[in-house]
């Protein structure tokens, strides 16, 4: 299922789609994060896979940063 077929929450931060035992299968904006791409629905077996591009969805909170470490040699 295409990302863009799915309902945002904005309150739980969760993408929603209908699953046809008649709850929703839901995946969260932190599983999307994490490269997960299966939302599951709490109230059956069914899982759908999610496809979306994982750098939308790049943590931008997070920041890396290279130390360099010096040797000096007497």
């Amino acid at each position: 299922i295409e990302i863009e077929d799915m309902e945002f929450d904005e309150d739980e931060q969760i993408y929603t789609y209908p699953c046809p035992c008649g709850d929703k299968f839901e995946i969260s904006i932190e599983d999307l994060q994490d490269g997960e791409d299966v939302a599951r629905c709490p109230s059956c077996s069914l899982i759908i896979r999610v496809i979306y591009d994982p750098d939308e969805f790049a943590d931008e909170g997070e920041e890396t940063f290279e130390v360099g470490n010096t040797v000096t040699v007497a």
